[in-house]
């Protein structure tokens, strides 16, 4: 299949890539499909998850286990049953990433990862109940001065 992508242009894709949300993302209830497409040079640190539906739509993500080795992301039991794992450790997480300019003054949402299971290409974000992790950490404070 062809997809028109925000950052990448016009890319060719197979059907059973793309990761289902079936409740969608929060503020986005109809996008149910995106793709992972890594940026180029990024490691698969920095990735886009584009909308399979609508072009513009596409959000920076990152994986927070390489700039926080202590992230430990809560996964309620019904969360963990709908996207079908049995533990937390069963789940790949990303964080959005608000790219700022200057880059440094960019910032993470810790609190709210995507959670993706490996093997159905299930996700849905997860919204964790807890002050341990800020919606608006500064990318810059993680060991290392990262950035996106």
């Amino acid at each position: 299949m062809k997809l028109q992508t925000k950052f990448f242009g016009q890319i060719e894709y197979e059907k059973e890539e793309a990761i289902s949300f079936p409740v969608g993302i929060p503020g986005f209830p109809d996008e149910k499909e995106f793709l992972l497409l890594p940026f180029a040079g990024s490691e698969s640190v920095m990735l886009c998850l584009q909308s399979t539906r609508t072009s513009e739509l596409a959000f920076v993500v990152l994986d927070p286990f390489r700039f926080s080795s202590t992230y430990a992301p809560v996964v309620l039991p019904s969360e963990l049953q709908q996207l079908g794992v049995e533990k937390s450790e069963d789940l790949y997480y990303y964080v959005f990433c608000t790219v700022r300019n200057p880059v440094a003054n960019s910032t993470v949402n810790m609190r709210c990862p995507v959670a993706i299971n490996p093997n159905t290409l299930v996700g849905r974000q997860i919204i964790m109940d807890t002050d341990e992790y800020d919606m608006r950490y500064p990318l810059s404070e993680f060991s290392g001065g990262a950035t996106c």
